[in-house]
């Protein structure tokens, strides 16, 4: 097995301003000392997967300087790194492709927030003659009973198939809770790699490779070919009128006792901000706000893939038990929370929402622990 490691980067922005007026030294300045290190008002760590780094993150530093006055570090490597991050408080926000595990119970404590659709999408080389595939074709490949591309229309040479490492990855789990109903199936892919980005670039110089990864991260990658999932191409239009079945959300996880509390609310505010809203639309993202009711047609979607990939009637497939890739709305009090937050992080509001969310957590706990029947206050 081969596997390619990506070494962690970090983006850490400072900005030199005026130093204020004042009375002269009485000795001769270094010409550089009338320059003094930009002081943030908010300091934020974010660190998570690639896809949401280059999707709108790494973007957002000057934005969220400017208009802010606030330092935002970026750390793109994986999900779970930043996930993780979070829960033992080293980020103060995480990038995530995928929604919460709910098999982790760490993970269920988080606020996982959404902020934009992206489209997953295989891809191959170039070079390679498959320009379309099916959902049943790419559910065949990844349990390894479809091998070549002569089954795909392609030459009679081996798929040379690439994944992600880490089981919890964003877009993989995704990809694996829509086709197998578990986001850690286990897949038959030898070539394994960190992040999408490294499997882009592997990609790139075989023509025999395929993989996946996200519209985002793709659409303005010359060295890789995005092939049509059951003959729709993927696209923003496509992803927002429901044609196009592959999406994932991506979303912002925050905790609810960070000690940045402050700061991580007033940046999950400025995601709302027209700035952050047209960097996303730039890298071919509905923001989570202009895509509708995506619960509401989850169904349907995952409804048509599941009659794709099984060949049975659309009656058996509503028969059929199903994981919800979008989640479904919360709780009153977390989703008064988050409402709240995206809005008005510091208002009484805010504070009167986290204070009820806990009230009824305690109370939750209570009655798993043989006390009173929780009653949520709203």
């Amino acid at each position: 097995m081969r596997v390619v490691l990506l070494v962690l980067c970090a983006f850490h922005v400072q900005i030199a301003t005026s130093a204020p007026a004042g009375p002269a030294p009485a000795t001769k300045a270094h010409p550089k000392s009338s320059k003094s290190t930009f002081v943030p008002r908010t300091t934020v760590i974010w660190r998570g997967d690639i896809v949401s780094a280059r999707g709108f993150t790494n973007d957002l530093i000057a934005a969220y300087r400017t208009e802010q006055q606030g330092l935002l570090t970026v750390q793109p490597f994986s999900t779970i790194s930043g996930i993780d991050a979070v829960i033992n408080g080293s980020a103060d926000i995480a990038g995530s492709a995928r929604a919460m595990n709910e098999d982790r119970e760490v993970e269920k404590a988080l606020v996982f927030q959404p902020v934009a659709l992206d489209a997953i999408v295989p891809v191959t080389h170039p070079r390679n003659p498959v320009s379309a595939i099916t959902l049943a074709q790419l559910r065949q490949i990844y349990l390894g009973r479809i091998t070549n591309w002569k089954d795909l229309g392609g030459a009679d040479v081996a798929i040379n198939l690439y994944s992600i490492a880490a089981p919890l990855d964003g877009v993989e789990f995704s990809f694996r809770r829509l086709m197998y109903k578990r986001g850690e199936q286990r897949i038959a892919a030898p070539r394994l790699y960190l992040n999408t980005s490294k499997l882009e670039e592997a990609i790139a110089i075989d023509p025999n490779g395929l993989g996946l990864t996200t519209l985002s991260s793709s659409y303005a990658n010359r060295g890789i070919k995005m092939l049509a999932v059951e003959g729709i191409s993927a696209s923003t239009q496509s992803v927002a009128d429901g044609s196009y079945p592959l999406f994932a959300m991506l979303y912002v996880v925050q905790r609810e006792d960070a000690a940045n509390r402050a700061a991580v609310d007033e940046f999950v505010r400025f995601l709302a901000a027209p700035t952050a809203l047209n960097v996303m639309r730039r890298h071919q993202l509905i923001p989570f706000a202009e895509a509708g009711d995506v619960y509401g047609r989850d169904g349907a979607r995952l409804a048509f893939i599941d009659t794709a990939i099984v060949g049975v009637t659309p009656a058996d497939v509503a028969a059929m038990p199903r994981v919800r890739e979008i989640p479904p709305p919360m709780s009153a009090p977390r989703a008064t929370l988050e409402a709240s937050i995206s809005t008005s992080p510091a208002s009484d509001t805010s504070q009167k929402a986290r204070a009820n969310l806990q009230r009824a957590e305690e109370k939750k706990a209570d009655s798993a622990n043989g006390g009173p029947p929780a009653t949520p206050s709203n």
